[in-house]
């Protein structure tokens, strides 16, 4: 069986990070009969999942490492006919507490193939991150405030170019980002959002 990490085994940790650091995402959770995700690193370890139970696109999800330590919680608020995830740092929902971020759609009607979302953190209700891709493709990126993109997510090809299925996603983290488990938060709503998990 083919395998779907980015860089070879026997390759250096700095080849794959001399220009930002890659993951593979399979839209599965490695549960049997559950939904979710597993991200691999370049070595093929698993470093972050979401196992769900229960039906696809639920409205509580968390965000795990390997060992099943809660990164982030995240919920879904319904906010006027459209749906909005509210993220928690951990797995603490203290009630009344403040979101750590907020995933909100901000489509415009007249761009019918393409989708954004804007990311708030905390009380700011700027957007410090945008989320845009293009209706029914599984390629995205996470731009931040500065309009620099941070993250890229495409459907993962193997090393002779030939495509993988579209449960099959590579996702590539610039330098600059240090908190690539906020960026897989991020990832994880535009699943949640886009019902791919």
């Amino acid at each position: 069986m083919a395998k779907v990490y980015p860089c070879k085994p026997s390759s250096s940790s700095a080849s794959c990070s001399s220009s930002g650091k890659t993951y593979t995402i399979w839209m599965k959770s490695l549960v049997a009969n559950g939904n979710g995700f597993t991200v691999y690193d370049s070595f093929g370890k698993v470093v972050y999942r979401i196992d769900n139970y229960s039906n696809k696109s639920c409205r509580e999800v968390y965000l795990m490492d390997l060992h099943g330590s809660v990164l982030f919680s995240m919920f879904q608020k319904k906010l006027f006919g459209f749906g909005q995830w509210n993220g928690y740092n951990k797995d603490a929902k203290v009630k009344n507490e403040r979101p750590w971020f907020e995933v909100k759609n901000s489509n415009n009607f007249l761009k019918r193939r393409e989708t954004e979302y804007h990311v708030t953190m905390g009380s700011d209700s700027t957007s410090f991150y945008k989320i845009k891709g293009i209706k029914g493709k599984c390629e995205f990126n996470i731009t931040d405030k500065q309009g620099r993109v941070v993250a890229e997510v495409k459907q993962k090809q193997s090393s002779s170019g030939v495509l993988l299925g579209q449960d099959v996603l590579s996702l590539k983290l610039e330098p600059l980002v240090d908190d690539h488990d906020f960026i897989m938060a991020l990832v994880a709503v535009h699943g949640l959002l886009t019902r791919k998990m």
